[in-house]
């Protein structure tokens, strides 16, 4: 299965760029992330909990950052084991561009494997469930990076919306 897609991020691509390689964000990101450990340089293990169709399991596995070109590129590839649910690995290739108005366009090319009582849900049902992870991924990324519009509040005892979480966390 191969999907690919564009979303522009109203954050400059150094700030979109230190995010993504963020074991943290990662995590956050990766819809039914329970556990994210290591590093960039040596890869991460992860445990995320999915449910697709009426297959629920629990997949232990790895993910590695590679093809790294600073601030213009890089891959995502995860692999993981869900028991008698069978197996799920995947690959995202990432580009990163500066947008005219000072934000950042990320590009991503998605292709996805399952095997095992995943794969005997049938290819729609997969293709489906893997552009609704890729969404909410990239979805998640993008909001925890940009700052909501700032509106006055129509109340006096009404804050502001808060910058992105993600900005936050890197400062």
């Amino acid at each position: 299965m191969n999907l690919a897609d564009a979303r522009e991020i109203a954050a400059p691509r150094t700030v979109v760029w230190a995010a993504i390689l963020d074991p943290e964000v990662l995590k956050t990101c990766i819809p039914g992330c329970k556990e994210l450990t290591g590093t960039v340089e040596d890869g991460f293990e992860a445990i995320v909990v999915q449910k697709v169709g009426p297959v629920k399991a629990t997949f232990k596995g790895e993910v590695e950052v590679s093809d790294i070109v600073a601030g213009e590129s890089l891959t995502l590839t995860g692999q993981g084991k869900g028991g008698p649910a069978g197996f799920a690995k995947g690959a995202a290739k990432v580009s990163f561009a500066d947008t005219d108005a000072g934000g950042t366009l990320l590009t991503y090319d998605v292709e996805a494997k399952v095997g095992g009582k995943l794969a005997q849900l049938g290819s729609r049902i997969i293709d489906g469930f893997t552009k609704k992870l890729a969404d909410q991924f990239f979805e998640r990324f993008q909001d925890g990076l940009e700052d909501p519009i700032e509106a006055e509040p129509e109340e006096e005892n009404e804050e502001k919306p808060k910058k992105g979480w993600i900005g936050r966390m890197l400062g």
